[in-house]
């Protein structure tokens, strides 16, 4: 997987729920079994492994810490690249995030990405009072400022500024990462001022779940955005982020979405095109599952992968919703990514 690489997003959640959204294999989180797979995805080939930033999400708010995960699976693995999926700046001070990645970099040998958002769930900051209530454009400000704290504390220098949001001291960050100039620093999805961030900042952007047609409209504003900031597009790493449900036929794929199903709450009921699906009457995915998922039989999983590698796509961050079923993981590894070696 060196041309095209694929990610495996840890399932450190459950969320049971007809919008099967992200992780609904787990009728509650299991951490043993999410470390288990991350170790499981390494050894199948998968090029990056990934924890997500929160502290309440998902099935009765539970789920595990994404940095501490982390810290966990780099002892784990030695190979896959490692990486908090959106790391949520208002939940720590950068200063104090430059030395967790920095520390984590040397534990791994250099294996750390760092993947920046400014915080888009305040029911989590306000909940644990770790940040004051504000406004998005706000919070991205803080984000950009927070990535030049971060950035300074990597250089190996001593640390002394005042700035709008954060203030240091004579702040020392030794030892210093592994990678040199630094990790590489991914920021992602497409308000104006996080295209800007992208442009001035990041060697990576990245996008959550969206058709063809709007990550056309995304990739089209980053490009225009790099444009007017003199920065080359082509040499920021594209990356998605999607959800993944593959099985070797149809009848297969029915039964993992029926078990699904069986978790989610007796209240809800999948749309009529899903029910259509379900039913054998046709073998056509919903238009929901055939246009924000990588869904199908491995071909046609192969097909949907390749129309956004057309698209300028070369990391897949990708999320199994049939976890702990690892068959989905084993089968992508074996059909789908050896095709785009």
């Amino acid at each position: 997987m060196n041309n095209i690489k694929f990610g495996f997003c840890l399932p450190i959640f459950a969320n049971p729920g007809v919008g099967m959204f992200r992780t609904p294999g787990f009728a509650a989180v299991d951490p043993a079994a999410a470390m288990e797979m991350g170790r499981k995805a390494e050894g199948l080939g998968y090029d990056s492994l990934w924890a997500a930033d929160h502290l309440m999400l998902g099935k009765d708010q539970a789920i595990m810490e994404g940095w501490t995960t982390l810290a966990a699976l780099a002892g784990m693995t030695q190979r896959a690249r490692l990486g908090i999926i959106h790391y949520n700046n208002a939940l720590r001070h950068p200063a104090l995030t430059a030395k967790m990645v920095a520390t984590l970099d040397q534990i791994s040998a250099g294996r750390m990405i760092h993947f920046v958002d400014y915080g888009n769930r305040p029911l989590e900051y306000l909940a644990y009072g770790l940040h004051d209530d504000n406004t998005r454009e706000e919070r991205i400000a803080e984000m950009c400022e927070g990535i030049e704290l971060t950035m300074a504390m990597w250089s190996g220098q001593t640390v002394t500024r005042q700035g709008r949001f954060y203030a240091l001291h004579e702040a020392v960050c030794e030892p210093a990462p592994v990678q040199k100039p630094h990790p590489p620093v991914w920021i992602g999805e497409a308000h104006p001022d996080i295209l800007a961030a992208t442009a001035r900042y990041a060697q990576g952007w990245n996008t959550t779940p969206v058709s063809i047609a709007e990550l056309r409209n995304r990739l089209g504003a980053l490009r225009a955005t790099c444009q007017l900031a003199g920065r080359d597009f082509t040499s920021l790493e594209l990356s998605l982020e999607m959800q993944v449900l593959v099985a070797p036929d149809h009848t297969a794929l029915r039964r993992k979405l029926q078990a699904l199903l069986s978790l989610a709450p007796y209240h809800e009921q999948p749309d009529a095109a899903l029910q259509t699906y379900l039913s054998g009457a046709t073998d056509e995915l919903p238009p929901a599952m055939a246009e924000t998922w990588i869904a199908g039989t491995p071909e046609q999983v192969a097909q949907r992968v390749q129309a956004y590698v057309s698209e300028g796509i070369s990391h897949f961050l990708l999320w199994f919703v049939d976890a702990p079923d690892d068959s989905g993981l084993r089968l992508f590894a074996e059909r789908v990514a050896p095709r785009f070696l």
